[in-house]
Protein backbone atom coordinates (compact mmCIF):
# COMPACT_ATOMS: atom_id res chain seq x y z
CA UNK A 1 0.00 0.00 0.00
CA UNK A 2 3.16 2.30 1.04
CA UNK A 3 4.19 2.00 -2.49
CA UNK A 4 0.63 2.77 -4.22
CA UNK A 5 0.46 5.79 -2.55
CA UNK A 6 3.86 6.91 -3.03
CA UNK A 7 3.52 5.91 -6.72
CA UNK A 8 0.26 8.26 -6.53
CA UNK A 9 1.69 10.88 -4.74
CA UNK A 10 4.87 10.76 -7.90
CA UNK A 11 1.86 11.12 -10.34
CA UNK A 12 -0.22 14.20 -8.49
CA UNK A 13 3.07 15.99 -7.90
CA UNK A 14 5.04 15.58 -11.34
CA UNK A 15 1.15 16.76 -12.53
CA UNK A 16 1.00 19.52 -10.31
CA UNK A 17 4.86 20.91 -11.53
CA UNK A 18 3.67 20.45 -14.84
CA UNK A 19 0.86 22.72 -15.13
CA UNK A 20 2.96 25.47 -12.69
CA UNK A 21 5.58 25.10 -15.78
CA UNK A 22 2.95 25.86 -18.38
CA UNK A 23 1.63 28.97 -16.41
CA UNK A 24 5.43 29.65 -15.94
CA UNK A 25 5.79 29.95 -19.66
CA UNK A 26 2.33 31.70 -20.23
CA UNK A 27 3.33 34.20 -17.20
CA UNK A 28 6.77 34.78 -19.09
CA UNK A 29 5.14 35.27 -22.33
CA UNK A 30 2.31 37.64 -21.36
CA UNK A 31 4.82 39.67 -19.86
CA UNK A 32 7.01 39.89 -23.05
CA UNK A 33 4.70 41.00 -25.00
CA UNK A 34 3.54 44.19 -22.73
CA UNK A 35 1.78 42.70 -19.52
CA UNK A 36 -2.19 41.56 -18.87
CA UNK A 37 -3.54 44.74 -17.83
CA UNK A 38 -2.05 46.61 -21.07
CA UNK A 39 -3.70 43.57 -22.80
CA UNK A 40 -6.80 43.72 -20.95
CA UNK A 41 -7.48 47.40 -22.29
CA UNK A 42 -7.69 46.44 -25.93
CA UNK A 43 -10.80 46.46 -27.52
CA UNK A 44 -10.19 47.14 -30.93
CA UNK A 45 -7.29 46.72 -33.83
CA UNK A 46 -7.23 48.76 -36.89
CA UNK A 47 -4.40 47.63 -38.90
CA UNK A 48 -3.18 48.22 -42.31
CA UNK A 49 -0.61 46.36 -44.18
CA UNK A 50 0.90 44.90 -47.28
CA UNK A 51 1.84 41.88 -49.44
CA UNK A 52 3.06 40.58 -52.71
CA UNK A 53 1.68 37.84 -54.77
CA UNK A 54 3.28 37.19 -58.44
CA UNK A 55 4.31 41.12 -58.43
CA UNK A 56 1.13 42.33 -57.97
CA UNK A 57 0.57 44.25 -54.48
CA UNK A 58 -2.09 43.89 -52.31
CA UNK A 59 -3.50 46.30 -49.84
CA UNK A 60 -4.88 44.97 -46.34
CA UNK A 61 -7.10 47.01 -43.89
CA UNK A 62 -8.18 44.69 -40.95
CA UNK A 63 -10.69 45.99 -38.42
CA UNK A 64 -11.07 44.45 -34.86
CA UNK A 65 -13.72 44.22 -32.07
CA UNK A 66 -12.95 42.12 -28.94
CA UNK A 67 -15.26 39.39 -28.52
CA UNK A 68 -17.49 40.96 -31.23
CA UNK A 69 -16.49 41.38 -34.87
CA UNK A 70 -13.30 41.61 -37.50
CA UNK A 71 -13.22 42.47 -40.87
CA UNK A 72 -10.31 42.10 -43.41
CA UNK A 73 -10.78 44.17 -46.53
CA UNK A 74 -8.44 43.49 -49.30
CA UNK A 75 -7.43 45.58 -52.28
CA UNK A 76 -6.31 44.63 -55.36
CA UNK A 77 -6.07 45.20 -59.37
CA UNK A 78 -8.53 47.80 -58.40
CA UNK A 79 -10.81 45.67 -56.69
CA UNK A 80 -11.82 45.12 -52.76
CA UNK A 81 -12.73 42.18 -51.56
CA UNK A 82 -13.62 41.59 -47.95
CA UNK A 83 -13.90 39.02 -45.22
CA UNK A 84 -16.50 39.56 -42.18
CA UNK A 85 -16.70 37.75 -39.52
CA UNK A 86 -18.74 38.02 -36.55
CA UNK A 87 -19.74 36.05 -33.29
CA UNK A 88 -22.95 34.73 -35.14
CA UNK A 89 -22.33 34.85 -39.08
CA UNK A 90 -19.57 35.35 -41.55
CA UNK A 91 -19.47 36.34 -44.82
CA UNK A 92 -16.88 36.48 -47.89
CA UNK A 93 -16.57 38.84 -50.93
CA UNK A 94 -13.55 38.08 -53.66
CA UNK A 95 -14.53 39.74 -56.70
CA UNK A 96 -10.78 38.97 -58.14
CA UNK A 97 -11.63 35.13 -57.54
CA UNK A 98 -14.90 35.48 -59.47
CA UNK A 99 -17.76 35.83 -56.92
CA UNK A 100 -20.15 38.41 -58.19
CA UNK A 101 -22.21 38.33 -54.25
CA UNK A 102 -21.19 37.78 -50.87
CA UNK A 103 -21.49 34.00 -49.63
CA UNK A 104 -21.75 32.78 -46.43
CA UNK A 105 -19.01 31.30 -44.07
CA UNK A 106 -19.46 27.77 -43.77
CA UNK A 107 -20.46 26.65 -40.29
CA UNK A 108 -17.44 24.53 -40.13
CA UNK A 109 -15.03 27.20 -40.86
CA UNK A 110 -17.35 29.49 -39.18
CA UNK A 111 -16.64 27.60 -35.29
CA UNK A 112 -12.96 28.21 -36.43
CA UNK A 113 -12.95 31.45 -37.24
CA UNK A 114 -14.91 32.82 -33.91
CA UNK A 115 -12.24 31.84 -31.46
CA UNK A 116 -9.88 34.34 -33.91
CA UNK A 117 -12.24 37.10 -32.47
CA UNK A 118 -10.81 37.14 -28.86
CA UNK A 119 -7.86 39.74 -29.72
CA UNK A 120 -6.62 40.05 -26.02
CA UNK A 121 -5.41 36.51 -27.31
CA UNK A 122 -6.54 32.98 -25.68
CA UNK A 123 -3.82 32.41 -23.66
CA UNK A 124 -4.05 35.51 -21.43
CA UNK A 125 -6.42 34.25 -18.71
CA UNK A 126 -7.05 31.32 -20.54
CA UNK A 127 -8.51 29.37 -18.01
CA UNK A 128 -10.79 31.73 -16.80
CA UNK A 129 -12.08 31.48 -20.80
CA UNK A 130 -12.68 27.78 -20.19
CA UNK A 131 -9.43 26.62 -22.18
CA UNK A 132 -6.56 24.21 -21.23
CA UNK A 133 -2.86 24.28 -21.74
CA UNK A 134 -0.53 21.42 -21.70
CA UNK A 135 3.56 21.82 -21.95
CA UNK A 136 5.01 19.31 -25.03
CA UNK A 137 8.73 19.67 -24.07
CA UNK A 138 10.77 22.38 -26.18
CA UNK A 139 11.46 22.37 -30.22
CA UNK A 140 14.00 24.54 -32.12
CA UNK A 141 11.86 26.82 -35.06
CA UNK A 142 14.19 27.89 -37.33
CA UNK A 143 17.55 27.92 -35.33
CA UNK A 144 15.71 29.06 -31.91
CA UNK A 145 14.66 27.26 -29.11
CA UNK A 146 11.20 27.09 -28.37
CA UNK A 147 8.43 25.74 -25.46
CA UNK A 148 5.94 23.77 -27.40
CA UNK A 149 2.46 25.03 -25.48
CA UNK A 150 -0.38 22.98 -26.80
CA UNK A 151 -3.74 25.27 -26.12
CA UNK A 152 -7.40 23.43 -26.37
CA UNK A 153 -9.69 26.14 -26.18
CA UNK A 154 -13.23 25.67 -24.59
CA UNK A 155 -14.87 25.26 -28.64
CA UNK A 156 -12.54 22.16 -28.73
CA UNK A 157 -10.42 23.68 -31.37
CA UNK A 158 -6.82 23.48 -30.52
CA UNK A 159 -3.07 25.09 -31.56
CA UNK A 160 0.06 24.70 -30.59
CA UNK A 161 2.46 27.34 -29.85
CA UNK A 162 5.84 28.13 -30.33
CA UNK A 163 7.17 30.40 -27.99
CA UNK A 164 11.28 31.75 -27.93
CA UNK A 165 12.94 30.89 -24.67
CA UNK A 166 14.89 33.29 -24.82
CA UNK A 167 12.50 36.79 -25.58
CA UNK A 168 9.47 34.39 -24.76
CA UNK A 169 7.95 35.84 -27.87
CA UNK A 170 5.84 33.26 -29.78
CA UNK A 171 6.87 33.42 -33.16
CA UNK A 172 4.75 30.05 -34.66
CA UNK A 173 0.98 28.73 -33.85
CA UNK A 174 -0.01 25.81 -35.69
CA UNK A 175 -3.70 24.89 -35.64
CA UNK A 176 -6.36 22.44 -37.50
CA UNK A 177 -9.14 23.69 -39.18
CA UNK A 178 -11.77 21.61 -41.20
CA UNK A 179 -12.72 23.06 -44.43
CA UNK A 180 -14.88 21.63 -47.26
CA UNK A 181 -14.91 18.16 -45.10
CA UNK A 182 -11.27 18.12 -44.72
CA UNK A 183 -9.12 18.41 -41.79
CA UNK A 184 -6.30 21.13 -42.79
CA UNK A 185 -3.22 21.91 -40.94
CA UNK A 186 -2.46 26.01 -40.90
CA UNK A 187 1.02 27.41 -39.39
CA UNK A 188 1.62 31.17 -38.72
CA UNK A 189 5.15 32.06 -38.71
CA UNK A 190 5.45 35.37 -36.48
CA UNK A 191 8.80 38.08 -36.53
CA UNK A 192 9.21 41.81 -36.59
CA UNK A 193 7.82 42.90 -33.38
CA UNK A 194 7.42 45.85 -32.15
CA UNK A 195 5.79 47.92 -29.39
CA UNK A 196 2.69 49.99 -30.23
CA UNK A 197 0.46 52.30 -28.19
CA UNK A 198 -0.87 51.29 -24.82
CA UNK A 199 2.69 49.08 -24.39
CA UNK A 200 1.48 46.12 -26.40
CA UNK A 201 3.76 44.28 -28.66
CA UNK A 202 2.30 43.01 -31.72
CA UNK A 203 4.16 40.75 -34.20
CA UNK A 204 4.06 43.15 -37.60
CA UNK A 205 4.93 40.41 -40.20
CA UNK A 206 2.74 37.29 -39.97
CA UNK A 207 3.37 34.32 -42.34
CA UNK A 208 0.42 32.18 -42.73
CA UNK A 209 0.43 29.01 -44.82
CA UNK A 210 -3.45 29.90 -45.73
CA UNK A 211 -1.78 33.28 -47.92
CA UNK A 212 0.47 33.33 -51.02
CA UNK A 213 3.10 35.29 -48.87
CA UNK A 214 4.02 37.06 -45.80
CA UNK A 215 1.93 39.98 -44.45
CA UNK A 216 3.63 42.66 -43.23
CA UNK A 217 1.72 45.39 -41.40
CA UNK A 218 2.75 49.15 -41.93
CA UNK A 219 0.07 50.42 -39.46
CA UNK A 220 -1.24 49.30 -36.15
CA UNK A 221 -3.99 51.79 -34.05
CA UNK A 222 -5.27 50.34 -30.76
CA UNK A 223 -8.02 51.41 -29.17
CA UNK A 224 -9.63 52.85 -32.40
CA UNK A 225 -13.25 54.01 -32.90
CA UNK A 226 -14.82 51.84 -35.17
CA UNK A 227 -18.43 52.02 -36.40
CA UNK A 228 -20.52 48.67 -36.35
CA UNK A 229 -21.67 49.75 -40.05
CA UNK A 230 -18.15 48.67 -41.40
CA UNK A 231 -19.36 44.76 -40.27
CA UNK A 232 -22.43 44.84 -41.81
CA UNK A 233 -22.94 43.04 -45.42
CA UNK A 234 -25.12 43.49 -48.40
CA UNK A 235 -26.26 40.37 -49.02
Amino acid sequence: MKSIFSMLASVLLFASASAQSVDEVIAKHIDAIGGRDNWKKVNSIKAEASLSVQGTDVAVTLYMVHNKAMKQVINVMNMEGYVVMTDKEGWTFMPFMGQTAPEAIPAEQLKAGVDELDIQGDLLDYKEKGHTAELLGKEDVDGAECYKLKLTRKSGNSSTYFIDTKNHYAVRRTSKMTANGQEVDLTMNMSNFQKLEGGIVYAMTQENSSQPAPVNFTKVQVNPTIDPAVFQVKK
